[in-house]
């Protein structure tokens, strides 16, 4: 089987779900949201990682959704939280409806997230969910680290690095150490997956940063120097902080705060000239690169058929070299 056969049957399973009817103001959010579209990386990850271990994934298939319905949760509430008017190119709930029913419709996919998993063979289930819980407290916590960023002025990389490990890396790990428990890897093989998949979330998060700067708008579905107009601290402007010289640390902090619309695109060319005299694009290459080749060494250490391994070092080259 190759990558498409799998990502053919997740979108297959996500086509036929039934999310609720009434009332309406409830689910068409949901239903908007999950059609989206979207790479659904987790659910492959799952179904990828349950491949590893035996041939048949049906067991396997309304987890990875579960899995798919609580990204999209979180994407929807972190949404309101960040005033993000687009999500994959399109309007976000809360500026299509409004911020309650965003929030409520979220509430709702939450719910639905753990109802998927109840397909679990029932000796599986309490360790699953106990995995899953820890694992969504913890995308939480990043999440929470990410807002208090807003109002520091001194985050380390080390810190920042921390923080994107729990609010987006950690859940491709899981997603990876789910299959392989589902389809009976030992501990050490499930737990090399999950290394693997937080690896390539880090590196996942920083290609993200990176595009938000030097990525195609066309192709990015969000505004490129978003990341810079709202000041967040993203690898890019810490990394910049950090090597920047006296100069280019007063011109940088000059552009720190609030700035009226018709001044973005200022501030965006100015920032991103400090990042090209700092060279923080290449920089931020080599960063991605060392977790990817550090994903690698664990899937390499996974006790798997070579040949379905590849599938997993297939779409890992294409998330760090994705261009959306």
């Amino acid at each position: 089987m190759d990558i498409s056969q799998f990502s053919e049957r997740i979108r297959q399973q996500l086509s036929t779900l039934q999310y609720g009817q009434n009332p309406e103001e409830l689910y068409a959010p949901i239903r908007y949201t999950m059609e989206m579209g979207g790479k659904r990386v987790r659910p492959l990850l799952t179904l990828l990682g349950a491949y590893l271990f035996h041939d048949n994934v049906d067991n396997a298939l309304m987890p990875a959704i579960g899995v798919e319905v609580f990204h999209n949760f979180t994407l929807m509430h972190d949404d309101i939280m960040d005033k993000a008017p687009l999500r994959r190119g399109q309007a976000t709930v809360h500026e299509k409806w409004n911020t309650s029913t965003a929030i409520l419709s979220g509430d709702v996919m939450l719910v639905r997230a753990y109802e998927f998993f109840l397909d679990i063979e029932p000796e599986k289930l309490p360790v699953v969910l106990k995995l899953f819980s820890t694992c969504a407290a913890q995308v939480c916590e990043g999440q929470q680290l990410d807002m208090n960023f807003e109002n520091r002025q001194d985050v380390q990389i080390e810190e920042y690095l921390h923080m994107i490990k729990l609010k987006t890396a950690v859940l491709l790990g899981f997603s990876l150490e789910l299959g392989a428990l589902l389809n009976n890897a030992t501990p050490e093989d499930a737990r090399h997956l999950k290394e693997f998949g937080i690896n390539m979330g880090i590196a996942f998060q920083l290609r993200d940063d990176l595009l938000d700067v030097y990525g195609d708008q066309a192709k990015f579905g969000k505004r490129v120097g978003g990341d810079i107009v709202s000041d967040k601290k993203t690898y890019l402007l810490l990394t910049a902080l950090d090597r920047a010289s006296a100069t280019q640390r007063k011109e940088l902090e000059k552009w720190q705060g609030t700035l009226s619309p018709e001044k973005e695109d200022q501030k965006v060319k100015a920032v991103k000239e400090i990042y090209d005299e700092l060279d923080i694009q290449n920089i931020t290459q080599s960063q991605i690169n060392h977790y990817f080749q550090k994903g690698l060494h664990h899937l390499n250490n996974v006790n798997a058929l070579n040949s379905k391994k590849e599938l997993l070092r297939e779409l890992a080259i294409q998330l760090i070299e994705r261009d959306n």
